[in-house]
This record gives C-alpha cells, structure tokens and sequence, in this order.
C-alpha cells in the first residue's frame, strides 16, 4: 500500500487496521492522521451532527503508545464508558454540564492499544430510543440520506464511521443499539457475548448483563482486533465470558466448514418485509447455498407475547435506574423540562415495577434464552435481516408531550407497535466493498458471506446504490443481515 500526504483524502476509505500499518510503516505520522479526521468531522458534522462532544486538544497532546491500532482516530459513543476531562451527557439534559474525572476501564484499554480519542458520538437520552434526535444535541442524520434517521442508541457513532470520519467507533448494546444503527449505516456491528467487555469500575454489568459494549466498524477485521484488545475480565467483575480459544482477528477469513443455517423472513411481530429487506435476505440465502451449506427456513416462534411485556419491563426498570444512578451522582433528582417526553413516561412507568416484577420479568426472559438455545440444537447459524423496513424519515419516531410514545418500535412501548424492527448483528464485507462514503458503488461480484450487496440470482436486481455524502439525499440506505450464533461460539 502507498500513500502520500497529498492523498490523505484517500484515508476515509480505509480501515482501522489499515490506518495503522500506514503509521507504523512510517508513511504517515499520528499527527497526520488525527488532524486528518478532525478535519473530516469539521467538515462533515454540521450536515450529519454525529460527534456532539470534541476533545481536540487533548488528542493532538497525546503521545499513543506503539499498540495494534497506534494513531488511529476513535470516538466514544456518549453514553456508558467515561473519559476523563471529557463531557458526559448520555443524550440527556438532566447530565448536560456533567465532565467524568476518571477513564472507565474499557477507555483505558482503547487508549492502551494506541487510539486518539477524538470526542463523543450522539446518542438518544439514556440511549432508550431507537432514533438520536434529543432536545439537548438535535438530530443525526444518516449519510445515506439526510432526511432518515440512522437508528439508534450509537447512532452518532455508526453515521461517524459510515461517513469516513473516523474508520471505527465505540458502540454499546442492549436490544439492538449497535445492530440497528449499523444496519441503517452499512457498516459492520457485533454485540458481543455478555460479560466479554468490562462496564467497569462505575458498573458490574448494566442492565442485568444485557449490555455490551463494543463498535461499529468498517470491516470485520478491525471488529475482531479491537475485540482481540478489548476483551477480558477486569478486577471485581462480578462474571467473566468463557475465553475464547484464541484471537478473535484468526477467525476472520477461516473456514468454517459447512454450516446448518437457518434462516426467516417473517418478523416476529407480523410486519412485512421492505421489499430491498426481502432482497438483501434473498442474496445472502442464495450465496451461503452456493458456498455449500445447508440452508433451513426457521422462524423464531419462542419469541412470545409474553417475552415482549417482559421485555418492556425490563426497560422501564433498567432506565428508573439509570436515572436514579446519575440522581445519586448528581446529588439532585431532575428537572421537569430536562427529561424528554419519552423518557419521562418511561420513567414514572418505571417507578410503578416492583422488585418482584423485575425479577419476574427476568426469570421469562431467562427461559426464553433456554428455547432459543436450545433451538441451536438443530443449526449452526440463525440468518434474518436486521430490520423489517427501511430506517423511517427524521421525526417519525419522537414522542411529544400529548403522545410520548408515538412512533416508537420496540416493546418499551408495546411489543405490537415493533414494524422497525432488529435482531443481531449485521454481517459486512471486510474492506473488499465499497462503503456509503466510497466513489463507487459495491461491487457486484463481491462474493464474500459477510456482504448483502452480492448480485442476486433470481427475480429483478436490486436498485443500484450511489454513494452518500454529507448534505445530500442520496438514495436509501443499505439493508442490513443478521447472523446470530451459539452462545461462546463467536465473540
């Protein structure tokens, strides 16, 4: 690979992975790089409004040391892990003041494999709604299209990498938060296994271990080394993930033998599929049957009614404690006008669980673990697109004072109202195909599993896709997959 200073917009095609041997090769220096990227937000973020926080100075004053990603830029998602001196508001006006005083653990180990934190993603407030369009930071717009939402809870984070700013950024997830933005964004998320990634030291694990922090990427390979970094108990966990049976960044590219997947196009809510949706499933059905496994059509009919209230439940549980957590903090309960309608109904509903409903609530969503579980008996993978539409236009999913619920897809609100919706983990090519920030299209040829732009065998071809840019609605965003294995049998 070669690259000048005068090429340095060539940087935002390029992964993680790839920044850094162009810095440990000497091509180009830590400054270079850095600067380059806050040069991209600057540029980028008064269109898109993905990075509400910036740390520029204190980047730029740092010395990385020599790790795997040594010079390569990186945001935080705000909301979960901390960085010292730097603000932490988790998209909420109740914290818009609030600056962390330590690092948490898992900032100290990004920063201990040579990243330069540039500053904070948007997040919606507490990261409990599947959009980022707060009344402290405003709205993110996805760089596929400015006018459509990119999902949520680590939007900002998913539409910084989609747009070149930075080639990977921090996300965390619970029922979808990297997923559904990653999906909405085209690029690359995985909500790791429980307890892979330290919360610590503020936190033993967030919402009972739904929780998982990890990223958005432009390619897997830079997931799995990052994941390779990341990964790990620290002191005082309260239960670790198994270890792995070696680096995570060996698997990507290994055969995996001929696998039994099984695979659905019926959410489990009855929504019908987007046609593109229904597309990009067709392709990646019809090109794992081409590599040779053994494809089984399978819904997921554990997932109950029943799951879904107790799903809701959990919710409203997990944000009453996040409030009540930073109350504690804070010293001070919030305002009226610094909790958005949303957040507030959710919280009153909250302050009506008892611990007996929580736990209740616990022990249906345990059992529903065991029957999906269990299903894997029959099958290696479980293939189905990430959402059932297209990510909806900007204020479709805001709630107002007089319907603090309106438009909002998940069972926080009612498990009927779930058309968007999510499931884990959306497979992307690593690095062969062309992002929304590329000069090209995807190639059509790409024949990789990790792809949902490979040409389709059957039926009328998917609509060409053009590349985004900041400012401009430049066509739909890409449909996402998911793929979700047994448990400890990936990351």
């Amino acid at each position: 690979m070669s690259i000048t200073t005068t090429g340095l917009t060539e940087l935002d095609r390029l992964d993680a992975t790839a920044q850094a041997e162009l810095v440990r090769s000497g091509e180009l220096s830590v400054e270079e790089v850095v600067c380059h990227a806050i040069e991209r937000i600057e540029r980028l973020n008064p269109a898109l409004n993905a990075v509400v926080t910036t740390a520029y100075d204190d980047a730029l004053r740092r010395r990385p040391p020599a790790g795997p990603f040594h010079g390569v830029p990186y945001l935080l998602k705000d909301l979960g892990p901390e960085a010292a001196g730097m603000r932490h508001t988790a998209g909420s006006r109740f914290l818009r003041d609030h600056v962390s005083t330590a690092d948490s653990e898992l900032v100290r180990r990004l920063r201990a494999a040579g990243l330069v934190i540039l500053g904070k993603t948007s997040t919606p407030e507490f990261g409990m709604s599947p959009t980022a369009e707060t009344r402290l930071h405003g709205a993110t717009a996805n760089p596929w299209d400015t006018g459509r939402s990119c999902g949520g809870s680590s939007a900002g984070s998913a539409a910084a990498v989609a747009a070149g700013m930075v080639p990977m950024a921090h996300g965390s997830d619970a029922g979808g938060s990297i997923r559904i933005p990653a999906s909405a964004c085209g690029v690359f998320g995985l909500k790791p296994t429980r307890a892979r990634v330290p919360t610590g030291p503020a936190y033993g694990d967030w919402f009972g271990g739904w929780v998982a922090d990890h990223a958005v990427t432009r390619s897997v390979r830079d997931s799995a080394a990052l994941l390779d970094v990341t990964a790990g108990p620290s002191a005082g966990d309260p239960y670790a993930a198994p270890a792995p049976a070696g680096p995570f960044l060996a698997e990507v590219g290994r055969p995996p033998g001929r696998l039994r997947i099984a695979w659905t196009a019926e959410p489990a809510d009855g929504h019908q599929l987007d046609p593109l949706c229904r597309a990009a499933l067709d392709d990646a059905v019809h090109l794992c049957a081409d590599l040779g496994h053994e494809l089984v059509e399978r819904d997921l009919d554990e997932l109950t009614g029943e799951v879904g209230d107790a799903i809701g439940t959990s919710y409203g549980a997990a944000l009453t404690w996040s409030i009540r957590y930073w109350a504690r903090e804070l010293g001070r309960e919030p305002e009226p006008d610094e909790l958005e309608p949303f957040t507030r109904a959710m919280y009153e509903r909250g302050r009506t669980i008892s611990g007996g409903d929580y736990l209740l609530a616990v022990t249906t969503l345990q059992a529903f673990s065991r029957r999906v579980a269990a299903a894997f008996d029959d099958f290696d993978v479980w293939l189905s697109p990430t959402l059932a539409q297209l990510p909806p236009a900007l204020g479709a999913m805001v709630g107002t004072d007089d319907d603090p619920y309106a438009g909002t897809p998940t069972a926080i609100s009612s498990p009927s109202r779930s058309s968007w919706r999510t499931s884990p983990v959306h497979p992307r090519c690593p690095s062969r195909c062309s992002g929304p920030t590329r000069r090209s299209p995807p190639r059509p040829g790409c024949r990789s599993a990790c792809t949902s732009s490979a040409g389709r065998r059957r039926g009328d071809p998917v609509p060409p896709r053009r590349p985004a840019g900041a400012g401009a609605a430049l066509g739909a965003p890409p449909p996402g997959l998911t793929r979700v294995s047994r448990r400890c049998r990936t990351p």
